[in-house]
């Protein structure tokens, strides 16, 4: 399918959960606009798969009976009620997303393979104001005194076309955020993760609760284990970069031993049955604040670079990044104003709502560092039905958790 002349004001490269709530939210203001994309859905994505309760509020945004729509199908979203923390000395913490739980409740959150729920959301996209080409892969910009110049690839044959305004959402690897945007990797704020899915595993949570496993030697990073429908799991492990590098990490290597030695995860694992192999991929981390527009461009998702460095979520970020990005092409269109510096409104708006939470989540990324620590504040949290209720309640509340930066907390704790 051609381009089509009335819908190149603005183009968003990439379907995934950041270009796809682009221009969700730009349809529905009646924005019309181009989204392409390289590969054809469905496809599938090497990610966690885990959707936080942030997730669904943004598609609450949208429409509550698309959001509706996920508890409806647990055939495709298991439903996750909490998380499981375990410290390194495997002392385990259940944490539920909400206090208290009605039979009626939705979930706040589900586990999703990505080539479910992406092809979910590439769904929504269609509209009138949307012209979507897949097998159509951004290659090449160039800067125009008025817009961009862009050359896409299909089938291995080029074309130019011009645009106001680019909604770059095409990954870690984005070229926009390499040449428009100047972001290189830094592995100081990059993690690298491997994932792959089993079924078989044992003592799954009955609530879908998601597990995070912090071992001594995935510090900074953690091992994990996310139940998925029909009794299989999202298996993981995530670890930051420059740790990677500097102790020459087989990331691969240390997941399969994990799962064969250790002495209690090894026993989950003992019927277990490999369904897929174990594939890996780059997490740009939000843990320092970038440039992330410009002359006529955004950058959403994982080309802002903009992933939690301590959980590793990189869904609900990149939703919130397109659904601000709608917000602020909406604007530059009715201004006529595709500048820098009308732009940057983009950067403002989106740290002011997300970097306090992103900046604690930096400093919680560094305690892991000290298992004993963790340890010592796992510990305390198990055998403390208050501490569990703050924990709990800190989900929702960014300023509960500045308690954990706090030292005065962990000297509280001493006394309880």
């Amino acid at each position: 399918m051609p381009f089509r002349n009335d819908f190149l004001d603005i183009i968003i490269s990439g379907a995934g959960p950041a270009g796809c709530s682009a221009s969700m939210f730009l349809s529905k203001n009646g924005i019309k606009h181009t989204l392409i994309e390289k590969a054809v859905f469905p496809r599938d994505k090497i990610c966690g798969d885990a959707l936080s309760g942030k997730v669904i509020s943004i598609l609450k945004s949208f429409d509550v009976q698309t959001a509706n729509e996920l508890s409806a199908n647990q055939e495709l979203f298991n439903p996750c009620k909490g998380v499981v923390f375990v410290s390194p000395n495997n002392t385990k913490l259940s944490i539920p997303f909400k206090l208290e739980y009605k039979a009626e409740d939705k979930a706040p959150g589900f586990v999703s393979k990505r080539i479910n729920f992406d092809n979910f959301l590439f769904n929504k996209t269609e509209s009138p104001f949307c012209h979507r080409l897949q097998n159509c892969e951004l290659t090449g910009i160039e800067k125009l005194e008025n817009g961009l110049k862009i050359t896409t690839t299909t089938d291995k044959i080029s074309s130019t076309i011009n645009t106001k305004l680019l909604i770059a959402a095409d990954g870690s690897r984005s070229i926009a955020a390499k040449q428009l945007g100047g972001i290189l990797i830094d592995k100081n704020h990059y993690s690298g993760g491997i994932r792959t899915y089993y079924s078989g595993v044992k003592n799954l949570h009955k609530e879908g609760y998601i597990e995070l496993i912090f071992l001594k030697n995935y510090q900074p990073g953690y091992f994990w284990i996310f139940p998925l429908p029909n009794g299989n799991a999202n298996v993981g492990a995530g670890m930051l970069s420059n740790e990677i590098s500097k102790q020459r990490v087989d990331l691969k290597k240390m997941m399969i031993d994990t799962i064969k030695t250790h002495p209690e995860i090894s026993k989950r694992f003992e019927e277990a049955v490999l369904e897929d192999s174990i594939k890996g991929w780059g997490l740009p981390l939000g843990s320092k604040k970038r440039k992330i527009s410009g002359n006529n461009f955004i950058l959403c998702g994982d080309a802002a670079s903009l992933i939690d460095p301590f959980t590793g979520e990189g869904i609900a970020p990149a939703m919130i990044s397109g659904k601000i990005a709608a917000e602020v092409a909406k604007r530059a269109i009715e201004a006529d104003n595709y500048s820098s510096n009308f732009l940057s409104q983009y950067d403002k708006e989106l740290y002011t709502k997300t970097w306090n939470e992103t900046r604690l989540s930096y400093m919680l990324q560094k305690l892991t560092r000290w298992p004993w620590l963790f340890n010592f504040v796992v510990g305390k949290a198990a055998r403390n039905p208050e501490l569990q209720k703050m924990i709990t309640s800190m989900f929702d509340s960014v300023d509960l958790r500045k308690q954990f930066t706090n030292p005065m907390f962990y000297l509280r704790l001493l006394f309880k």
